[in-house]
């Protein structure tokens, strides 16, 4: 037996029996909680903690054998979580992700979602000015053979904005988990394309919304722009939020990847990355409901002004939430 592997012996041997009893402390909390200890297991636990604290700084110390090392990091990790973790439950952590978690996250990145909604909306804007100027413009950038191209007539296009058959609720279930899948890939992509310096991300947006305004100025060049715009802010004022909050959270990665600050670059990454997290996972809930506006709300609604007071309902609703709350952080 070399020297290395006698000490290791003759460390464990001399402690294990204490490291053996902070195990099987944590093993019967984990299994059925704190109150399955007796009180003079309560007390001793802090001891036993302290001990195998104790073992795995020597152990490091002295350099012994790295197995050892190994087991006694995840046993001072396991006893460090019960001693000074925090103790919430599932619907305390939910409830904590909606209050604040979410929202902070949100508020944080103020400049990043405005810069996120410039490039969407500014290229909107450019390429329907384009399509009102010549409706040549229409074609390379949403083309997608339908019957919604400059070609069709005025009531041709109306007749897409209105849903007439009222017996069509199970058609409209499968549209809106449609709807759901596709409008979740496209946040996806975009909060992970921030990886990349933020630049695919800028890239996407800039095409959606190429597409947006190409559709927007066929329809205003036919005399249906307050319709068309009614017909799509319905759900898009949740659903178009959404994208640009998940790219916003991208191109927060992404600028915090190529510049870190005064930080490391991991503990930058870290901060971002949570605040991203928070964010992205909070994208997930308006997408869905984006779809549900969209497969319901938007086909069996037919009113404009209905349409126009649901979307303006949803953007007071999600700007107080975000925003104007009473005790955010500014």
């Amino acid at each position: 037996m070399s020297e290395l592997d006698l000490k290791s012996y003759r460390f464990r041997a001399e402690r294990e029996d204490d490291w053996r009893a902070l195990e099987g402390l944590l093993e019967r909390i984990q299994n059925s909680g704190v109150n399955a200890l007796k009180p003079d297991e309560l007390v001793a636990l802090p001891q036993l903690y302290r001990t195998a604290v104790s073992s795995l700084s020597t152990a490091r110390a002295v350099s012994l054998d790295r197995n050892l090392i190994t087991y006694l990091e995840t046993l001072c990790t396991r006893g460090y979580l019960f001693m000074y973790g925090p103790r919430v439950s599932f619907w305390e952590r939910f409830g904590s992700f909606f209050r604040r978690d979410w929202p902070d996250a949100v508020r944080s990145m103020v400049g990043a979602t405005i810069l996120s909604s410039a490039i969407m909306f500014g290229f909107a804007l450019i390429v329907m000015m384009l399509v009102l100027s010549d409706s040549e413009w229409f074609y390379p950038f949403a083309a997608f053979l339908d019957e919604r191209t400059p070609e069709a007539s005025q009531e041709t296009l109306r007749a897409t904005l209105y849903t007439e058959d009222e017996d069509i609720a199970g058609m409209l279930s499968v549209f809106a988990s449609q709807l759901f899948t596709h409008n979740t890939m496209v946040a996806l992509l975009c909060f992970a394309l921030g990886f990349m310096v933020g630049i695919p991300t800028a890239i996407l947006l800039a095409y959606n919304g190429c597409i947006l305004g190409a559709y927007v100025g066929l329809y205003v060049s036919k005399g249906l722009g307050f319709e068309i715009i009614g017909w799509l802010m319905i759900h898009g004022v949740t659903e178009l939020f959404a994208i640009i909050l998940a790219a916003a959270a991208g191109l927060v990665i992404g600028k915090t990847l190529a510049f870190p600050g005064e930080k490391r670059r991991v503990d930058a990454m870290a901060d971002a990355g949570k605040r991203a997290g928070n964010v992205g996972m909070g994208v997930v809930v308006m997408l869905f409901l984006a779809a549900l506006l969209e497969g319901f709300g938007r086909q069996l609604i037919n009113d404009d002004l209905t349409r126009y007071m649901v979307a303006g309902v949803s953007l007071l609703g999600w700007l107080s939430y975000f925003y104007l709350r009473p005790g955010a952080k500014r």
